[in-house]
Order: structure tokens, then C-alpha cells, then sequence
């Protein structure tokens, strides 16, 4: 049995304990799932804020939307990527992007090659954020990090917003200690999945 499953019960043990009359606190996003839904339809437009690229090309929207499930239960993009959950992560085929518990400081590792390992953190909780598509509270930053040589690391934020997914990316190129912004995407628009 999960936390998950106990909350009903404790919330209604409270509530016949006789507890002062005030609203009970509205439990935060715990469920992995909550912070990228996966689903057939599901459509996220993000809006290319990069620093590298020349201004004219600036502001440019890639959508991305999902497109079908597989066989082994990867939901399949338009841009080609696969996610699915497992008991404890959101992965792709060769890594675990986001994984339990949901905690400042909690990390973990992918071997994506014989030569590369990328490094997760979880490096903030209940962060709110601003895009074009609006104001996320509640969300959680993912840091990456992958050795390139001796004295550059290649490092990747993504923010997730719950019941949303992925409302900001970020790369920086980190060498000999200094950060250089490589992409930066927004969230422009997201569209769940009609349902009927």
C-alpha cells in the first residue's frame, strides 16, 4: 500500500477528530505522472529563446505531440522521442529523466553509453515559474550534468509543472568552472488531449 492510497483515509480520520473547522491544506503534487501526463493527443508548443541562435531566428515555436503508443508501452512523439513511466522514473529508451522521490537533492544516474553517464538532481521543489503560456507554481527543476572532457561539462534543466509537463529547457555548456547558455525553450501553449 502507497501513500497515495492512504491519504483518503487519514484525510477522513481528521476530519472526524473533530479538527478545528478550516479547510484541510490541498495535498501537493506527489505522482510522477502529475508532472509530464502522457497521453495520446496531448500537444506542448515551446518557444526557442536560445541565445546561440542569430535574433532573426529568435522566437521560432516547435510543437511537440504525441502521436502513439508502442507495443512496450512508450508514448511515441512527433519529434521522435519515447517516454513512459516505471515503478520509480519517467524514461526514455536510454535513460531516467525523472524519478521518485520527489525531494531537493535526490539524484541518480543513467549510463546513456560505454563512455557516458549523465548525473540527475532534483535541484528545486515548489519553484514557480513564467512563460508565454502563463505562471506554474508547484514545480520541480531537474539538473543534468554529462562530463565532455576534462574541463566541460554539458548541463540540462528541465522544469516540470504539474499537470502540465515541461514548461521550461535549458542547456549551458560549463567550461573550466564558467556557465555559457547553449537552447533555452518556454512553454508557448499546451493542449491536453480531447477526451471522448
Amino acid at each position: 500500500m502507497n501513500l497515495r492510497s492512504l491519504l483518503p483515509l487519514a484525510l477522513a480520520a481528521a476530519a472526524c477528530a473533530g479538527s478545528p473547522s478550516a479547510p484541510p491544506p490541498r495535498p501537493a503534487a506527489s505522482g510522477l505522472a502529475e508532472f509530464f501526463p502522457l497521453a495520446i493527443g496531448n500537444e506542448w508548443v515551446y518557444r526557442d529563446e536560445s541565445p546561440a541562435l542569430p535574433a532573426e531566428r529568435r522566437g521560432a515555436m516547435r510543437t511537440v505531440r504525441i502521436l502513439e503508443r508502442t507495443a512496450d508501452g512508450y508514448f511515441r512523439d512527433n519529434e521522435r522521442g519515447e517516454l513512459r513511466f516505471d515503478a520509480e522514473c519517467l524514461r526514455d529508451r536510454s535513460r531516467r529523466l525523472l524519478c521518485a522521490p520527489l525531494e531537493k537533492g535526490h539524484s541518480w544516474s543513467s549510463v546513456v553509453s560505454v563512455s557516458s553517464t549523465e548525473r540527475y538532481e532534483i535541484a528545486e521543489v515548489g519553484e514557480s515559474v513564467e512563460t508565454p503560456a502563463g505562471r506554474f507554481d508547484g514545480c520541480v527543476r531537474v539538473r543534468a550534468h554529462n562530463r565532455a572532457g576534462p574541463t566541460t561539462d554539458h548541463v540540462l534543466e528541465i522544469t516540470y509543472a504539474p499537470r502540465v509537463g515541461p514548461v521550461r529547457i535549458e542547456t549551458f555548456a560549463v567550461v573550466g568552472g564558467k556557465a555559457a547558455p547553449q537552447i533555452r525553450a518556454v512553454l508557448q501553449s499546451w493542449k491536453p488531449a480531447s477526451k471522448g
